[in-house]
């Protein structure tokens, strides 16, 4: 793919193209470049691009072009795992929308009362955004309709399907009667997702894009290995030290990312988190303030921080070891966006995190600089080499 792409150079229309200039977009990143000119000529896409490259442009684009708003049926349909995901994919399309005024987009998800999202398919969108569970539900009380659907997209699809979407999915698929595309956007080729473009594509086009040089963010990694009983006062130091404006720390489970929110709190941090036992409508909220510039230090766990993109995060730290090694990848790739430099720590408390760290650094290809505290701030570490097999040593 030329690398001086435009995206003129598309034949994309001028109510597209002046949006994206309004944004400051003048060049697809690799996953657009590849998708949007077989989505334009309905063909089905199978692709598999990091997180953080623009695959929401990459499906919304065509599915905007495609939509004839003079019809007031669904025909554009994006599933996507978490409310949170549903709510920014809704958000970017409608950033696109400027010079299509007869064009709505509704977002309907679980943890929000119907009525507000009866209201907005009473407006007839012609694009809809749902999490599964939410869209069955509507689909049962006949408050919408699926058959005149013409593209589906499933976003996050190893994401959606490993969290026992399946059934649910393939039921809404089966549902589009009148499909004439379907896109499946995901950072891994499970099983499960290899299964529905078996079930589903046919001579679809597989994009893979590779976290090279131009499109993998751009962030120094650093490991900060501490008593365990002392990693919130490490990660209080980070902050500090460091002046870092908008921070997000992930931690593995609800318990750990509340009991942290709350002791930065009492350090007089401004700090919040968001997890599932959390309120939908509070959620949202803090995400907001996030968003605004309003609220420093964010925490949260893998699943609610799905859908959050933010272009200017300071600083990653993970104070828990992730269980999954793409988890670390979607994690620190929250900064280091719109060619900014970004920094991530992680935080280890004991010596299964450091292995688990490890495995992770050599699964990702990454280099993940061990630091230390020291009286100025930080120091590096010099990694220790491992010792040679005994049979090998040689006798001073």
């Amino acid at each position: 793919m030329e690398n001086n792409l435009t995206f003129q150079d598309m034949n994309l229309p001028e109510p597209i193209l002046a949006a994206l200039e309004q944004k400051g977009y003048g060049w697809p990143t690799a996953v657009q470049a590849q998708a949007i000119p077989p989505f334009m000529e309905w063909k089905d896409v199978l692709a598999k691009a990091p997180t953080g490259t623009g695959k929401t442009f990459a499906f919304g684009i065509p599915m905007i072009v495609h939509v004839d708003p003079a019809c007031e049926d669904v025909q554009g349909l994006i599933l996507a795992p978490t409310r949170e995901l549903a709510i920014q994919i809704g958000d970017e399309l409608r950033s696109l929308l400027p010079g299509y005024p007869d064009l709505r987009v509704a977002v309907l998800y679980g943890g929000q009362k119907l009525e507000p999202q009866f209201k907005q398919l009473k407006r007839k969108p012609q694009i809809v955004v749902a999490t599964p569970g939410r869209l069955m539900d509507h689909f049962k009380r006949h408050t919408i309709r699926l058959d005149k659907v013409r593209t589906v997209v499933l976003d996050e699809a190893d994401r959606m399907l490993d969290m026992g979407f399946f059934k649910d999915v393939t039921g809404i698929v089966d549902k589009t009667t009148g499909r004439r595309n379907l896109g499946l956007f995901s950072a891994t080729f499970s099983q499960e997702v290899l299964t529905v473009s078996w079930m589903y594509q046919r001579d679809e086009v597989e994009i893979t894009v590779k976290p090279d040089a131009e499109n993998k963010p751009d962030i120094d990694q650093y490991s900060l290995t501490v008593p365990a009983m002392e990693k919130a006062e490490a990660v209080l130091k980070l902050i500090r030290m460091g002046s870092f404006e908008r921070v997000m720390i992930f931690c593995n489970t609800k318990v750990m990312c509340q009991r942290l929110s709350d002791d930065l709190a009492r350090a007089n941090v401004n700090a919040d988190c968001i997890h599932g036992n959390i309120a939908q409508t509070q959620r949202e909220k803090t995400m907001q303030r996030f968003r605004d510039g309003k609220l420093q230090v964010l925490i949260a766990t893998d699943v609610a921080a799905r859908g959050i993109d933010v272009d200017d995060v300071d600083c990653v730290i993970n104070y828990d070891i992730p269980e999954e090694n793409e988890y670390y990848i979607h994690r620190i790739g929250r900064t280091g966006r719109a060619r900014k430099k970004g920094v991530s720590f992680a935080i280890v408390g004991s010596f299964p995190e450091q292995m688990k760290l490890n495995e992770i650094a050599k699964f990702s290809h990454f280099e993940i600089q061990p630091v230390a505290f020291n009286e100025y701030g930080l120091e590096k570490v010099e990694k220790k080499q491992p010792a040679a097999p005994a049979h090998r040593r040689r006798r001073i």
